[in-house]
């Protein structure tokens, strides 16, 4: 295959002969006789150029953002490379679906003969979870030329998609049949379900004068939620919050699945914490990762447009070792992420609720040790969960690690200058989670799902709620005559053990326990917002020296 670049970065290795997987598969289990699969969408991904991703890197580390509109035309894939690629795709009998403006994304849909063909690939029927899947078994390659500047083909294992982070109250695992008996009340004052009024005034965020106004919210998930719920909810929570509110992209103006509660979740939290924000949901119609691809591109695609957009909250995710290494699709979605942050677009990527052992499904604590892609990604801000308990005037009565909230050390992502201080290990691996909030669903928050009240928690709880912080403190940047925020780790790393968190002192994940300062559970504490904005819009600076210090002295956890 000398005239051939080969990409085994693309997929994960699969057995020879039929058996049950790691990853749960059923492999070659299928009649040949059933019928011809449906035409495939795969990502053709290009490389940005060398120096225009270490600038974007920079950037990121230094807390720095680019210029919006320059993203597509300075931080680019070469046209005649791309140009080459869809020309060989079409030859070949691909459709093109999709050209990012930045050149970096080609999207194309053919047969399964086609792509295994033109591919040199095999590919093989498979089994999960009762849906039969057609996976690639060995590594794709293109004509020599024509991949040069590719560095990634995604799509080619679509049993490899990511989980969504929700759980209901007393929810056993893999289960998500929610608790028998009396619907929850959001009527008894500071206690579960929580309403955002709330989980504000425990986190300082109340009675301050900023809404989120002029802010949007951005949502990453599969569908839409039902228009009366949202209505419902914010009629019980008492939040001034409209649907004109709501912004609904339906990014491959395609068949959505029916909401199943993260999508309600995220947008009624999010509009909850900052409703004078706008709720901008991008559905993706499924969660593979071509399709999550797809969105993240749509997002970048619209900042020029959208100057409000400084937040996106993603509640999904899938095991590191699962994901098939730091060079296929983590290094595809990393580009993006990195573009986002380095516009400054906050992303809050929830870390799991499996503890630190998630399995496939995202719902066992008896898998390996492993954290969750993408809340490990170092463009995005991870948030992890704690168990909250409210006195009776609002305030903590305390707060712990949630058992079930995802962290840990990363595989695929080294550390980064900011990532030192008071607990952080020693060690040169990206940690998670970088922030925590309210997660359990057993002391869980108010939710209205297909017209039912109900009670629910995860770390898709935090990240939303993260998201809406965020937009408050953006608008009072904005309105002190700031800047939004650049990428927050970055801000947030020098204020630990700071008045902006408390620490979170106590409980365990499984593998890892929280303790004084940074932890693997609960990463710099849980916030007070009040404190955060009064930093973040007029910072008092730490002398330069302890600032020096802090990042020379990383104590051994």
């Amino acid at each position: 295959m000398a005239d051939r670049k080969l990409f085994p970065n693309s997929i994960v290795a699969l057995p020879d002969e039929p058996t049950i997987t790691d990853h749960g598969l059923m492999v070659n289990l299928v009649s040949p006789s059933d019928p011809a699969p449906p035409p495939m969408t795969i990502l053709f991904s290009l490389e940005m150029g060398k120096d225009s991703a270490a600038d974007l890197e920079a950037a990121v580390a230094a807390g720095k953002t680019v210029p919006r509109k320059s993203l597509n035309d300075d931080y680019s894939a070469d046209q005649a490379s791309a140009d080459k690629l869809v020309a060989w795709l079409k030859s070949q009998g691909y459709q093109i679906v999709k050209q990012t403006p930045d050149r970096t994304g080609v999207y194309a849909s053919a047969s399964v003969n086609v792509i295994e063909q033109s591919l040199q690939t095999k590919m093989i029927p498979v089994i999960r979870d009762g849906i039969t899947y057609v996976s690639a078994k060995t590594a794709p390659s293109l004509p020599a030329d024509v991949g040069a500047n590719v560095h990634a083909i995604v799509g080619l294992q679509p049993f490899r998609r990511a989980h969504k982070h929700f759980r209901r109250r007393f929810q056993i695992a893999g289960n998500r049949t929610a608790l028998a008996g009396a619907q929850p009340s959001p009527n008894i004052a500071n206690r579960p379900p929580y309403l955002p009024s709330e989980i504000a005034q425990a986190y300082g965020a109340a009675n301050l004068t900023v809404t989120g106004n002029n802010q949007v919210i951005a949502i990453l998930i599969d569908t839409f939620p039902n228009d009366s719920d949202l209505t419902s909810f914010w009629s019980a929570a008492g939040v001034s919050v409209s649907l004109s509110q709501i912004q609904k992209v339906n990014v491959q103006n395609g068949a959505l699945p029916p909401p199943e509660g993260e999508e309600t979740l995220d947008v009624s939290w999010a509009s909850g914490i900052a409703p004078g924000a706008i709720i901008r949901i991008y559905a993706t119609g499924s969660l593979s990762f071509t399709a999550l691809d797809m969105a993240l591109d749509q997002i970048i695609t619209d900042l020029p447009n959208i100057p409000g957009l400084n937040q996106l909250s993603i509640s999904l995710g899938l095991g590191e070792l699962y994901m098939g290494g730091a060079d296929g699709e983590v290094a595809v979605q990393h580009n993006k992420l990195l573009k986002l942050a380095a516009a400054g677009v906050n992303v809050f990527v929830s870390t799991g609720d499996a503890g630190s052992n998630p399995d496939q499904t995202g719902h066992s604590p008896t898998g390996p040790l492993q954290p969750e892609y993408e809340s490990t990604d170092t463009a995005v801000i991870a948030v992890g969960g704690t168990t909250l308990v409210l006195n009776a005037d609002g305030s903590i009565g305390s707060e712990v690690a949630w058992a079930s909230g995802g962290g840990g050390r990363s595989t695929l992502f080294p550390r980064q200058a900011w990532q030192v201080g008071q607990g952080v290990p020693a060690g040169t691996d990206r940690l998670v989670p970088d922030v925590c909030s309210a997660a359990d669903p057993n002391t869980g928050a108010y939710l209205v799902l297909q017209g039912s009240p109900t009670q629910i928690g995860g770390t898709s709880w935090s990240a939303p709620t993260w998201a809406g912080f965020c937009a408050l403190i953006n608008e009072a940047r904005v309105t002190a005559g700031a800047p939004p925020l650049p990428y927050l780790n970055a801000l947030l790393y020098p204020l630990l053990g700071s008045p902006c968190f408390q620490d979170i002192t106590s409980g365990s994940n499984g593998a890892y326990s929280a303790g004084p300062g940074y932890d693997l559970v609960t990463g710099l504490g849980s916030p007070n917002i009040g404190a955060l904005i009064q930093q973040l819009v007029q910072p008092q600076a730490p002398p330069a020296a302890a600032v020096a210090k802090a990042r020379e002295k990383v104590v051994s956890g």
